[in-house]
Parts: C-alpha cells; structure tokens; sequence
C-alpha cells in the first residue's frame, strides 16, 4: 500500500479537534455523574479508541481503575470481516463491578455485541458503553452504545485514533478518507 501526504487523503474534516476536545469534556462530566457512587472499570476497546479513551479519563472526576481490551474484526480490511477474535483480555475481575466500555466506533455494531455478551457473563454489577462515533444507520437500536460522541453517516472516517490499515491514527481531528485511497 503506498501512503500519500495524510492530509492529501483526507476528503473533508468532520470534526475538528476543538470540536473533539468540547465533546469529550461533555462525556467526562456526564460519566462523573453516572459513577458518583461507584468505582467502576473503565475498559478502553484497543488500539482506535486509546486517544478518546486517555482524552475521556481525564475529564472523569473521581476514582476508577482503568484497563483494556483488544479484539479484532477488520483487520487491514475497509469493512469487518463479520468474525470477532479476542486478541487481549481485561486483567480485572469485573464480578460486582460497574464497566464502562469506551469504543471508538460503532459500525456493525457486532465486536460490541460480542463483547457485551462476553463480560456478562462474568457477572458485572452493570455495563455501559460510550462511543465516541456510531454509525447509527448499520446497526440495529439495542447494539447502540448508552452516551455517545458524534452520530455519522455511513462514511469511512480516520484521525483521532480511527485508523485505515493502521494509518492516520495520530491526525488531531476526525476526516472522511478519500474512496479511492482504501478501494481496491
């Protein structure tokens, strides 16, 4: 694959990295007041949502231990693949505990079907999610995650820890990559 100037690939911004900073910040005080009580685990989906995920754990206030998990269905593909591998596994024991998932995109919605079906199992006092991006048109109502950043169109979007075969992790803000940089 032969990489261009990122910002040459990059369609459009759709949201700036002000926009990003102000959002997170409303998430980080609602969480607050969600876990007023508790202290929950924050679980970070690796590796697109680590900066949204580090970004958001500085605006809760108050005591939470922080983990991560990693799980694949794309791989170096534009869309997933369908199948769900777990590639590492939380270190905590979230048996009576609060979890909150952070995901950096709901699309399929179907790594946090799967995921919310495997730590379920492991007897949570109570799971939520909060994602910065859904893509509500791909996934049916009860995958949607419980706060949520931005809702998008169906577009194929990087920067901001959203990547395209591990690419443009590290732009500040949120872009719709140009078509013909992923189609074959």
């Amino acid at each position: 694959m032969h990489i261009t100037n990122e910002q040459n690939d990059i369609e459009y911004i759709l949201f700036s990295e002000e926009q990003i900073r102000q959002r997170v910040k409303e998430l980080g005080a609602e969480i607050t007041e969600l876990y007023k009580d508790s202290v929950p685990v924050v679980a970070c989906i690796l590796k697109g949502a680590s900066i949204f995920y580090t970004d958001l754990c500085r605006e809760i206030k108050g005591h939470m231990n922080m983990d991560f998990i990693s799980v694949s269905s794309y791989g170096k593909a534009a869309q997933s693949s369908g199948v769900v591998k777990l590639i590492k596994d939380l270190d905590t024991n979230i048996e009576g505990r609060d979890l909150l998932i952070v995901e950096d995109i709901i699309d399929s919605g179907l790594t946090l079907k799967y995921l919310k079906e495997l730590l379920y199992s492991r007897k949570p006092k109570s799971i939520r999610t909060v994602c910065l991006l859904d893509k509500h048109e791909c996934h049916s109502e009860e995958i949607g995650c419980d706060l949520k950043g931005f809702p998008i169109e169906n577009q194929f979007v990087v920067g901001y820890g959203l990547d395209y075969a591990n690419y443009y992790r590290n732009l500040p803000y949120i872009g719709v990559l140009k078509k013909e940089v992923y189609s074959d």
